[in-house]
This record gives structure tokens, C-alpha cells and sequence, in this order.
């Protein structure tokens, strides 16, 4: 069995430092692994990235995370994940990783991803540039997610688990006005996860919407935006083989 830790928008600011260190002190004894699932930040800058990387630092499990669309406010992107990359965080965009947790490996495949919304009521990529580029940038999302998936191991002690900031599901944005579903996520998300195959989907981002969704190939999925799960990690037990 493994236990993996998650948690997404946890929006830590310059003046946050000290606010989750208790309760990720508390991981070795509940969990092998963190994944944070973006909006790691207020307003995407390196100072507040910095603050992250001090809560996260030295921790015994490894941590791996996704940026959000606060991450990349302040067109600081790069800099942020190098700031978590230097306090050991696996930070992942189209890319995958492997954490060996004592004889079963949890393998992640990682990206923000995008919105456009869900079958039935999506954006496509038609009519003005601006429009095809939004939709674009979300299909070139789900394609990374697909294609590190598909190159992560398939066997029976490897539990794969897929990371995204946006939603890939409608299920989980339940009590979001249905007006900003299309902001919130993207079916091309759950098609990529279904495609690629996972044990488990987890995401943030939808801070009114619900915990539990399904995709349509039967994944699960988790949203666990903190103001969701109201806590400062939810913990979710996956078996391998």
C-alpha cells in the first residue's frame, strides 16, 4: 500500500512561513509522498515561491508538485520551480517521476493543465486566434500529460497517479457557478488520463467544488484544493498489482 499526500492552493504569501510546517512534520507518520497540486502562491512571485520551498524543505518524504495559474501570475514561472527545485521538490510540466516507496514505486505524470470546459459545453479551436490558442494551449497540456504517462512503468508493484493544477472533470467543480466551468478545466484532461492509464487523478483549483469525481474510463479523481478538503492534507491509500 501507499499513502500519498495531496493538497493544491494552499496561496502561501511573503508573511505566510510557519502556517503548514507543523502538519507536514506530522508526513512520515501518515504518508510516503506529498503532491501539491499548484497555486502554491498568492500572486506568482519568488519571494512567496520561497516561503513554499522553506515549508517543504527537509521533509523525509519526497515531494513532487504542479504550478497553478497563480504560480504563473507574475511571468516568474521559471523561477518559482527552480526556488522548489532547490528545496528537493520534483516539480513536473508534461513530465514524469518515480518515488520508490519500500518495495511499490508511485509513479506521477505531472502538468498545470488548462480550461475550455466539458463535453458537451467545451471551446474549440475555432474562429479568432486568441480562441484556437486557448484550446491549443490546453490539447498541447493533455498531450504531455498522455505521452508521460504512457512512458511511465506498467507493472504490479507501480501505482500511477496523475497530477493537474485545472480539473479534468466536471464532477469535482460541483457547487462552482456552472458560468466559470470552462476556466476551471477540460475534458482533453480526462481523455489524456484515461489514455495514459492511472490509478488516481488529482487536481486543485475549484476551491467550491467537491472532493470525489470519476472520469468517464473509471479514474478517480481527487480535488484537493485546500478550502475543499479543509485541512492541511488529505491522504489517499492506493494498492499496487
Amino acid at each position: 500500500m501507499i499513502r500519498v499526500a495531496a493538497v493544491g492552493d494552499i496561496h502561501l504569501g511573503r508573511e505566510s512561513g510557519g502556517t503548514l510546517r507543523p502538519a507536514f512534520d506530522t508526513l512520515p507518520g501518515c504518508a510516503d509522498v506529498l503532491l501539491l497540486a499548484g497555486d502554491l502562491t498568492r500572486h506568482g512571485t519568488v519571494e512567496e515561491a520561497e516561503v513554499v520551498a522553506c515549508e517543504v524543505a527537509g521533509l523525509p518524504v519526497p515531494v513532487v508538485a504542479v504550478l497553478g495559474n497563480h504560480d504563473y501570475h507574475s511571468g516568474q514561472q521559471g523561477e518559482i520551480a527552480a526556488a522548489l527545485a532547490g528545496a528537493g521538490v520534483t516539480v513536473l510540466e508534461g513530465e514524469g517521476t518515480l518515488v520508490d516507496c519500500g518495495g511499490a514505486r508511485l509513479a506521477v505524470a505531472g502538468t498545470k493543465g488548462f480550461g475550455g470546459g466539458f463535453a458537451g459545453r467545451s471551446a474549440g479551436e475555432f474562429g479568432e486566434p486568441e480562441m484556437k490558442a486557448f484550446v491549443a494551449l490546453t490539447r498541447r497540456s493533455a498531450t504531455g500529460l498522455r505521452a508521460a504517462l504512457e512512458r511511465l512503468p506498467r507493472d504490479e508493484r507501480t501505482v500511477r497517479v496523475a497530477l493537474t493544477h485545472f480539473s479534468p472533470v466536471a464532477d469535482t467543480l460541483a457547487g462552482e457557478p456552472p458560468e466559470i466551468h470552462p476556466f476551471l478545466g477540460s475534458y482533453l484532461l480526462a481523455e489524456a488520463i484515461d489514455g495514459g492509464g492511472a490509478d488516481l487523478a488529482v487536481h486543485g483549483h475549484a476551491h467550491r467544488g467537491v472532493e470525489r469525481g470519476m472520469t468517464a474510463g473509471g479514474v478517480r479523481v481527487r480535488n484537493v484544493a485546500q478550502p475543499v478538503i479543509d485541512r492541511a492534507f488529505a491522504v489517499y491509500r492506493l494498492h499496487a498489482g
